[in-house]
């Protein structure tokens, strides 16, 4: 009887160790793929069409979450996490640049895009400025990133228009050609 008591806290005391050690499913809910569209390896141009520089959008962490790794034609890089947290039912994305500056950014699809509302932090300055992003998937396979910043005045202003073109296609090789044709 001893024993048997003995085994059955053991497995009481073992049963909420094997269920963290399993984790959650993230991969396999659906609000955890609302951003999925953004995944892949992208060459990203301006709305004139120059090339501005690679990103690559992986899913990491079992699906719980995509990293981005960015790379300008300037050499400058930066790197977001991006989540969706169950308990605000909001995507977060968290950005650092090799510039110092800091995004954090909450929001959720409205309609086909991702909105993500919050600040931008530049190096140097003590105040974040209010930032806002949308990504939306188009027809022909591309994502536009719109990002906007609040000027003193409160009106939205472009801060970046960019179109991700899938890295190692025909029309991306084209883009590129004519993006830095003299």
């Amino acid at each position: 009887m001893r024993v048997k008591r003995l085994a059955t806290m053991l497995l009481l005391c073992a049963l909420p160790g094997l269920a963290a050690a399993q984790g959650h499913d993230c991969a396999g809910e659906p609000a955890y793929r609302a951003f999925d569209f953004w995944l892949g390896e992208w060459a990203v141009h301006d709305s004139d069409g120059k090339l501005r520089g690679h990103n690559r959008i992986t899913s990491v962490e079992g699906g719980c979450a995509l990293r981005e790794e960015w790379r300008s034609v300037g050499g400058n890089s930066g790197q977001s996490l991006n989540y969706f947290s169950p308990q605000t039912g909001l995507w977060r994305q968290l950005w650092v640049d090799s510039g110092g500056h800091i995004i954090d950014l909450r929001g959720a699809l409205k309609g086909e895009d991702m909105l993500l509302i919050g600040t931008i932090r530049y190096p140097g300055e003590s105040e974040p400025k209010a930032f806002r992003g949308r990504w939306s998937p188009l027809g022909d396979g591309r994502v536009r990133q719109f990002f906007e910043q609040r000027d003193a005045g409160g009106e939205w202003r472009t801060w970046f228009d960019g179109f991700y073109s899938p890295a190692g296609t025909a029309a991306n090789a084209r883009d590129s050609s004519a993006a830095n044709a003299p």
